[in-house]
This record gives structure tokens, C-alpha cells and sequence, in this order.
């Protein structure tokens, strides 16, 4: 058994995202799935569909909801599914985030919240001191 993670993002964010780092990390049994809401789209319906992903992905051990932009529409949206030890919910989704997350794939709910936190803050480097 393995955390899921979702990532809900504004539309071309959060697919592009999972497709490079599945490319990145080729063998990474993590189930992740991402919800792009549109700017037009129905909240009601969005909040469905993320209700779905999360009980799709839960097999037990729980989910970290990533989002692209903390206070924007998808964050909103990811909050509303928090549940204390079960649903996650950390912002700032980037690459390196998710690529650490796939390199630690047997990490409880929260173990994966460090790492990815961890990956966001390593993540970020002036590029000028090399």
C-alpha cells in the first residue's frame, strides 16, 4: 500500500507537471492522478470530481492533494477535502516536489508531506552562486 496523491491545478499545470516527473522517475509505483480546473468551470461539479479521485486513490493509506497556488480556485477546492490524518493538502506543486515525492514512494501521509516540502525548498537554488 502506497499514499495516492492528486494534484489539482489550473488547466496545463498540473499534467504537465506528472508527465515529466513519470518520465523522470520511470518506475515509480505511486498512484497520482491530476484534476486541471478550468477557469470556467462549474465548482460544484470540480468539487465532485475531486471527492471521486481522492476515494479512487485512498486505498488505505490516505492522500496528499497538491496545488498549483496557494488562495487560488483549485487550493480552495483541495481544502474543502481535507480530513486530519487521512487528505493532505500542500501548495506550491513544482517538479521537484513531485520527483522527490516518486523517489520516496513507501512514505506515510506524512512523511510524504515532509518530502515534499523538502523537494519544493531543495528545489530552489540561485543559480549564480555555482
Amino acid at each position: 500500500m502506497s499514499t495516492g496523491i492528486l494534484m489539482i491545478t489550473h488547466p496545463g499545470i498540473g499534467n504537465a507537471i506528472l508527465h515529466s516527473a513519470r518520465r523522470i522517475v520511470v518506475d515509480c509505483p505511486l498512484r497520482a492522478k491530476c484534476l486541471e480546473v478550468p477557469l470556467d468551470a462549474p465548482l460544484d461539479r470540480i468539487h465532485s470530481q475531486a471527492q471521486e479521485l481522492v476515494q479512487r486513490l485512498d486505498n488505505g493509506d490516505g492522500v496528499l492533494v497538491l496545488t498549483d497556488i496557494f488562495g487560488a480556485t483549485p487550493n480552495n477546492i483541495a481544502r474543502q477535502l481535507a480530513q486530519p490524518g487521512r487528505v493532505a493538502i500542500l501548495s506550491g506543486l513544482s517538479l521537484p516536489m513531485l520527483v522527490r515525492l516518486f523517489n520516496y514512494p513507501d512514505n506515510d501521509l506524512q512523511a510524504m508531506c515532509a518530502t515534499a516540502i523538502q523537494g519544493a525548498t531543495r528545489g530552489i537554488g540561485s543559480c549564480e552562486d555555482i
